[in-house]
C-alpha cells in the first residue's frame, strides 16, 4: 500500500516545494505525524525520534515538532509509514486525494497537510494553494479587524473631542477660580512674610538670650563638676583613711600608734646614727668649750657652704636615703617616660622596678613605686621585686593623688623623698613635709 501511494514512478514523490511550508499547514502536518507516531514500533522510528516514543501526543507535538517535521522531509520510509497510518485513520480524505478530487467541504489546511504527507500527484499545488488561501484568509481577517479597529478609534476620537471640549470649559472655569484664589493667597502670603520677619527677629533675640543662659549654665556646670571631683577625691581619701583605721583596729592597734611607733624608731635611729656619725665620746663638756670662737684648723661656715651638693647631683639622693627610716616614693610613669619613653609600658615598669630593687638593697630604705591605674587596659599580673612596694591607683584616682595620700599617711618628722618631675606633685608634697627630687636625678643614680 505504501509503494502504491508514494514510491512509484510518475507519482508526486519527485515534486518539490519552492517555498517554506506555510505555518498553518506545518502545524497540521506535525499533528498528523504525532497521531501516527504512536502506532509505530521503536524500530520503525528514525533514530532521532526514538527518545519521544513514550511521550503523549500533545507533549510529543510540543517538544518534538521540529524533529518530526525534519524527519518527515528527509526520511521517505518514515513518511510512507506515517502516510499509511493516516490512510487508516482518514480513508475518505486519503482516497479523494489519491483520485485527484479532494472533498470541497474539507478544510484547505487539512487537505494541504494530508497532501504533504501522502504526496499524491499535484500535492505541491495543493500545499501552495492552501498556503495562499490561509494568507488570503489572514489578510481578510486582518482587514476586518483593521476596519473594526478604525471604526472604534473614530468613535473614541469623537468621544475624546467631546470630552476635550468639556474639559476645556471646565479648565477655563477652574483657571478663573484659581486666579482669584491666587490673588487672595498672594495677599495672605505678604501678610505671612511680615509675620515671619517679626518672628525671626523675636527668635534671634530669644536665641541670644538662650546662648547667654547656656554659657552661664555651662560655667556653673563646670564649676560644679570641678567641685564634685574635688569632693570625690576628698571622699576617697577619707574612705581610704577610714579603711586603714578599721584594718589597724582589727589588727589590735591604731594608725596613730603605728605613726608614733614609726616616729619613735626614726628618732632613735637618728640619735644612734648621729652618735655614730659624730663619734661622740661620753659627755665631758667644759665651760670653756661653750665659748664661740674659731679654733686653728677648724672649717668656717663659708667652707661648709662650698661643700654643698647641687640639686641635680645624684649624690644628694644617697645622702637623703641614708637618713634613718627614709621612705622613697617614686612616680613610676613620670620617671620611665622621662628616661625611656620609647619602650612599651610593661617593659618600662619591669626595668624601673628592677633598678629600684637594687637601690633598696644598697641603701636599706623603704621604696614605694606608684603607677597610674588609668593606663591599664586589664589587671596587671606582676610580682613585686624584693624591697619594693608596687601600687596602682584606683579608677577615678590619679597617681599624683595616691602619692599625696602616701605622704600625708607618714608621721611628721619621718624622711620622705618623692621622685617626680611633676611640679604640682612637688609643690603638694613639699607642703606636707616631704622632700621632692627630680626624676632625672633618680635616673642618674639608677644608671
Amino acid at each position: 500500500m505504501v509503494e502504491s501511494a508514494g514510491g512509484g514512478p510518475g507519482d508526486g514523490a519527485a515534486e518539490m516545494l519552492d517555498r517554506p511550508l506555510p505555518d498553518g499547514v506545518r502545524r497540521r502536518v506535525v499533528t498528523i505525524v504525532s497521531d501516527g507516531f504512536g502506532g509505530l514500533t521503536v524500530g520503525e522510528l528514525p533514530a532521532q525520534l526514538r527518545q519521544y516514543a513514550r511521550f503523549a501526543p500533545n507533549r510529543r507535538a510540543k517538544f518534538a515538532g521540529n524533529a518530526m517535521a525534519a524527519a518527515l522531509e528527509t526520511d521517505p520510509l518514515f513518511r510512507q509509514r506515517i502516510a499509511e497510518k493516516y490512510r487508516e485513520a482518514q480513508p475518505e480524505l486519503s482516497g479523494a486525494l489519491d483520485s485527484g478530487s479532494p472533498t470541497p467541504a474539507a478544510d484547505p489546511l487539512d487537505v494541504a497537510a494530508a497532501a504533504y504527507v501522502l504526496r499524491p500527484t499535484g500535492w505541491v499545488k495543493l500545499v501552495t494553494a492552501a498556503g495562499e488561501e490561509a494568507l488570503r484568509a489572514d489578510a481578510e481577517r486582518a482587514d476586518e479587524e483593521s476596519r473594526a479597529e478604525l471604526e472604534r478609534l473614530r468613535e473614541e476620537l469623537d468621544r475624546a473631542r467631546e470630552q476635550t471640549r468639556a474639559d476645556t470649559e471646565r479648565l477655563r472655569a477652574d483657571l478663573d477660580a484659581a486666579k482669584k484664589e491666587a490673588e487672595s493667597l498672594h495677599r495672605k502670603l505678604r501678610s505671612a512674610l511680615s509675620d515671619v520677619k517679626r518672628g525671626e527677629a523675636a527668635l534671634r533675640k530669644v536665641q541670644g538670650e538662650m546662648e547667654t543662659v547656656r554659657a552661664e549654665a555651662q560655667t556653673q556646670v563646670s564649676a560644679a563638676e570641678s567641685e564634685s571631683r574635688r569632693l570625690k577625691g576628698r571622699l576617697g581619701e577619707v574612705e581610704a583613711t577610714l579603711e586603714a583605721t578599721r584594718r589597724a583596729a582589727r589588727e589590735g592597734r591604731s594608725v596613730e600608734d603605728m605613726r608614733v611607733r614609726l616616729l619613735l624608731d626614726t628618732v632613735l635611729d637618728a640619735a644612734q646614727g648621729l652618735r655614730r656619725e659624730l663619734a661622740l665620746p661620753p659627755v665631758s663638756v667644759r665651760p670653756a668649750e661653750t665659748v664661740d670662737a674659731v679654733e686653728p684648723g677648724r672649717m668656717t661656715p663659708k667652707d661648709i657652704a662650698a661643700r654643698a651638693l647641687s640639686e641635680h647631683d645624684p649624690a644628694i639622693l644617697d645622702q637623703l636615703l641614708a637618713l634613718p627610716q627614709a621612705h622613697l616614693v617614686v612616680d613610676g610613669y613620670n620617671v620611665t617616660k622621662t628616661g625611656y619613653p620609647q619602650m612599651p609600658l610593661e617593659k618600662q615598669r619591669l626595668r624601673l622596678l628592677g633598678q629600684l630593687s637594687q637601690l633598696a638593697a644598697q641603701t636599706g630604705a623603704e621604696v614605694t613605686c606608684v603607677f597610674d591605674g588609668a593606663e591599664l587596659a586589664a589587671p596587671v599580673l606582676l610580682a613585686p621585686p624584693r624591697g619594693v612596694r608596687v601600687l596602682f591607683s584606683k579608677p577615678g584616682v590619679t597617681a599624683d593623688e595616691l602619692i599625696r595620700q602616701l605622704v600625708r599617711a607618714e608621721p611628721p618628722g619621718r624622711p620622705v623623698i618623692v621622685a617626680s618631675t611633676d611640679r604640682e606633685v612637688a609643690d603638694g608634697i613639699a607642703k606636707a613635709g616631704a622632700r621632692p627630687v627630680a626624676s632625672a636625678v633618680l635616673l642618674k643614680r639608677l644608671s
